[in-house]
């Protein structure tokens, strides 16, 4: 018998096994340990302050939880990283966990970055904008809030509190004469001087001490103003102050709760029900509600709910900053070690506190009851979106309902700027975060070709889905693999989507041709399946209408795409499609000629009178014009 033959007759060690031989090399110290299963996919992270008896505590089965218990079998390999201290270890976890999203972990979802209101200090009149994304312009930054709706009306209101631009500094520099702002009392119009740029400067020191939490002495110093502007006689001041004070009031009256003695502070309450989890966030800054936001962590339901926080607020502010205070509804497990970690980023003291009386316990009691309500809106809508999904299985004769439906859609207007579009649903409803856009690139696709426009989406997606999404030896597919496709179209749609798939070799794919009713009639639906008559369902069937849902999301996708894609197309300069011209001669033309379109039609020499032209790049100009009229 070869060594080959007998590795492969060898039995396979278990979990457990496998765990205590990692054990042997396991550090005694802090660090983070990685576990994987037979296919090389991450499991679990974790940390420990001595990471050889944590890894002792699985090498066995017996005593423990069902989740460990699967864990533990399903491992097949170890990995440990060393640590100076306990506290890198926990950040270096919540890290690992949000990269690698591990199956057996706490996972934050829906994590999108916050909104702040900036006010920049790259100008000599700087700008009041809002900013999303990483912190690296120069400015003050206030924030941060729960929605871009909270910012933009906030903004809104300090526009006319204070003035301030919130044009680019290119529109900026552009102007001869005030814009529209101006003339609304929206701005002060420093571009044109209709205030100084010392005035300008007091405005903006008026609004950084208001986000800053001293709105009552700003108030005060504009009410004496305006009484002294009104027993000057100065009636028109006195009314410009009035109206800033009352948008001042308008910013803090839309802000519902609004803590006396909590200056900044982030409050977490979670709440379990139904084998899920909702922790919602509250944000205060200067003693203002700046918003809240429901997030819905994947986690195991027998997890205790303080273990979900912990895990949870680790990731939360792995890339965003902490405030010097978090209120929490339940005890964290490792509470110090937690704020320890958090204030060692920070690089300032974190105090983490489950208050038990007063306002700061009022607040925690507001969002504890915000988490109850969302995630009881959360099951209502997922038990109306499974009985949906079974009603979808029962019209299609489905063997099951689909975790994964995919719809696809195209959109152009004769054949320009086509695009193709997918749009997920599954059991949680529509999954944006999975929606998909594709380029039609075909260079022979006859312009307006639905039909090749679909072959193209369809076999760029299952090619990418065959790769990517399946493993090579075992052939087994990942939660990326529809169960049920739906395409626009009827029978001409459905016999392009049988052939991609034919060809690719995938036969176990639901496919449905979703044909508009006559005269576009929506309820008049046919539905096309392989080997089946068209048939339509029950005007009021609830599926029916959840279908049309489906069909007229990818629409409303396919639609935005496109023209996003058109107006791309339309503000693009010819100019661009030069080689050699950089933005110092695309200026130089421009300025010269005044548009791209002068550009083009100019002769070579006018192009050579051209300041910062050579005439070598004069002709390359030339050329590319005339050359691109000829082909056309």
């Amino acid at each position: 018998m070869t060594d080959s033959e007998k590795t492969a007759t060898r039995p396979r060690k278990s979990g457990p096994q496998v765990i205590a031989a990692a054990q042997k090399r396991a550090p005694a110290g802090p660090g983070v340990y990685r576990m994987f299963d037979s296919d090389g996919e991450i499991l679990y992270v974790g940390k420990a302050r001595s990471i050889k008896k944590r890894v002792a505590s699985y090498t066995r089965i017996g005593g423990q939880s069902n989740r460990i218990a699967r864990m533990i079998a399903e491992t097949a390999s170890m990995e440990f990283v060393s640590t100076q201290t306990e506290t890198e270890a926990l950040l270096l976890e919540a890290n690992m966990i949000k990269r690698l999203r591990p199956r057996f972990n706490v996972l934050l979802r829906d994590d999108k970055s916050f909104p702040y209101i900036l006010i920049s200090r790259e100008h000599e009149a700087p700008q009041l904008t809002k900013h999303r994304g990483a912190r690296n312009r120069k400015g003050d930054y206030f924030g941060p809030f729960a929605s871009a709706g909270a910012v933009n009306r906030t903004l809104n209101a300090m526009q006319r509190a204070f003035l301030l631009r919130t044009c680019t500094d290119a529109v900026y520099e552009s102007r001869t004469r005030p814009c529209l702002l101006y003339q609304i009392k929206r701005c002060s119009a420093p571009c044109t001087g209709e205030i100084s740029l010392e005035d300008y400067a007091g405005l903006m020191d008026e609004a950084k001490r208001f986000l800053s939490g001293k709105s009552s002495g700003v108030r005060a110093e504009l009410g004496r103003a305006m009484e002294e502007a009104s027993e000057a006689l100065d009636f028109e001041r006195a009314a410009l102050l009035r109206d800033r004070i009352a948008a001042m009031s308008h910013v803090q009256s839309h802000q519902g709760i609004n803590p006396g003695n909590v200056d900044e502070a982030d409050v977490f309450a979670i709440h379990q029900e139904g084998g899920q989890f909702c922790i919602q966030v509250f944000f205060f800054r200067t003693g203002q509600n700046w918003g809240n936001r429901a997030y819905f962590p994947k986690a195991d339901g027998s997890l205790e709910v303080g273990d979900v926080l912990q895990s949870f607020l680790a990731q939360f502010y792995d890339d965003k900053p902490c405030p010097r205070l978090i209120l929490v509804s339940h005890d964290l497990p490792e509470e110090d070690l937690l704020a320890e970690a958090l204030g060692a980023r920070a690089e300032r003291k974190v105090e983490i506190l489950k208050p038990q009386r007063g306002e700061k316990r009022g607040l925690v009691e507001h969002a504890t009851t915000n988490a109850r309500e969302a995630l009881g809106r959360r099951l209502a809508e997922s038990a109306s979106q499974t009985k949906l999904l079974k009603g979808i299985a029962e019209a299609f004769d489905l063997p099951e309902p689909p975790k994964r439906i995919e719809t696809y859609d195209n959109s152009h207007i004769m054949g320009s700027n086509a695009v193709g579009v997918m749009v997920v649903a599954g059991p949680e409803g529509f999954e944006k975060g999975q929606y998909r856009k594709f380029n039609i690139k075909s260079a022979d696709l006859t312009p307006g070709d639905d039909y090749a426009m679909m072959r193209e989406v369809l076999t760029r997606r299952f090619a990418r889905l065959l790769k990517d999404n399946t493993n090579p030896e075992t052939g087994e597919r990942d939660e990326a693999w529809p169960d049920l496709v739906l395409v626009d179209g009827g029978k001409g749609q459905l016999s392009i989507a049988e052939s991609v798939l034919e060809e690719l070799g995938i036969d176990d794919v639901a496919l449905v041709g979703v044909a508009k009713g006559p005269e576009r009639d929506a309820g008049r639906e046919h539905f096309f399946m392989p080997g089946r008559e068209p048939f339509r369902l029950e005007a009021r069937d609830p599926v029916l209408y959840y279908l049309q849902r489906l069909r007229d999301e990818a629409h409303r996708f396919a639609i935005g795409t496109h023209r996003a894609k058109r107006k791309t197309a339309l503000t693009k300069n010819p100019l661009d499609e030069i080689s050699g011209i950089g933005p110092t001669r695309k200026r130089a033309l421009l300025l010269h000629f005044g548009s791209a379109k002068a550009v083009s039609r100019a002769g070579l020499a006018d192009l050579e009178a051209t300041p910062g032209i050579s005439r070598q790049m004069a002709r390359l100009v030339y050329d590319h014009f005339h050359e691109s009229a000829g082909k056309s």
